[in-house]
């Protein structure tokens, strides 16, 4: 497999240019041995005069994700930090940022998650967000940095209060060591020792998922399962429990997912006076009609295309 750079696009964000406005995003590539199964690393800070929501239509991977709210030259028993796997989101995802804060994310390419938590298919998942330590039980609270990070007293409220609400709590020490250095070169450092110290699984079926939502990704003429399965010589059935297993959802749902990031896309890029050829993109994207377009986009940004494009706020 080749080994590309992270990825320069803003797709799935919805108004990235308000959103890059307002926080501090990069994206890290991982060590080599990990640049098979991951998108990229994802780090954000932001501190923030006011109240702002963001919105992203995800992408079908999976994340895990370590966050910290509170002043980021704080101590750390003044801020609130946790960690948690989240598995494909089937809606729009709304994060409301305040004040200040931190989030350093993984995300993986669709169908390289599994590799790291074997056990469980990664269905199992879909539609939630779990502590990290109920997917990697050595990541919990007494069970050692696992990266290296000091272990000796809780980071703050957040992870008192995972554990209060039955959940387990992450191991302090793992928190320290992503969420409180200054350089993004010692987070990525301490991504890379938690998800080494985890796999990655040799795992052919989920070489061939990863494969397969590539290609899926790549060929715009691919619109229906049916193509997928003449492309590939699987049968419906066999892609649907190979994605089951390890995307998470079934071909059609990562067909319609990225069908939707393009026409975000070019809505976000239409000149707000007069837009895309609607109708032309629907025939282009596979939908049956414009109003089938529209319906679908409405459903998961909710506003119509024609006014995200005209700059209306989602609500």
């Amino acid at each position: 497999m080749s080994d590309p750079a992270p990825r320069k696009d803003t797709r799935g964000i919805v108004d990235p240019a308000e959103l890059l406005s307002r926080v501090r995003f990069r994206r890290h590539t991982p060590a080599p041995e990990l640049r098979p199964y991951l998108e990229h690393y994802w780090l954000i800070d932001w501190e923030l005069p006011e109240p702002y929501a963001s919105h992203v239509v995800p992408h079908p991977s999976m994340n895990i994700v370590f966050q910290r709210y509170g002043a980021l030259g704080a101590p750390a028993a003044d801020a609130r930090a946790s960690a948690e796997v989240s598995g494909i989101g089937l809606g729009l995802f709304t994060q409301k940022l305040t004040e200040a804060g931190r989030v350093c994310g993984i995300q993986f390419r669709p169908g390289g998650f599994r590799p790291f938590a074997p056990a469980w298919p990664v269905s199992a998942w879909t539609g939630r967000r779990v502590p990290l330590a109920e997917v990697f039980p050595d990541a919990g609270a007494g069970a050692g940095a696992g990266a290296g990070g000091d272990t000796s007293t809780p980071t703050g409220p957040g992870t008192e209060a995972e554990a209060e609400a039955g959940h387990p709590a992450t191991d302090p020490g793992l928190l320290s060591a992503v969420l409180s250095p200054d350089t993004d070169h010692a987070r990525v450092a301490a991504l890379d020792a938690f998800l080494l110290a985890h796999g990655p699984a040799p795992d052919p079926d989920a070489d061939r998922a990863m494969e397969l939502v590539d290609l899926v990704r790549g060929d715009r003429t691919i619109r229906k399962v049916a193509q997928l399965v003449a492309a590939t010589g699987l049968s419906a059935r066999s892609l649907q429990r190979l994605f089951a297993r390890h995307v998470g959802v079934g071909p059609k749902w990562v067909i319609l997912r990225y069908r939707i990031h393009e026409a975000l896309e070019r809505a976000e890029a239409a000149d707000p006076a007069g837009g895309p050829d609607w109708a032309a993109l629907a025939v282009e994207l596979g939908y049956s009609d414009q109003a089938h377009l529209v319906r679908e986009f409405t459903a998961t940004i909710g506003v119509p295309p024609t006014a995200y494009a005209r700059g209306v706020s989602v609500p």
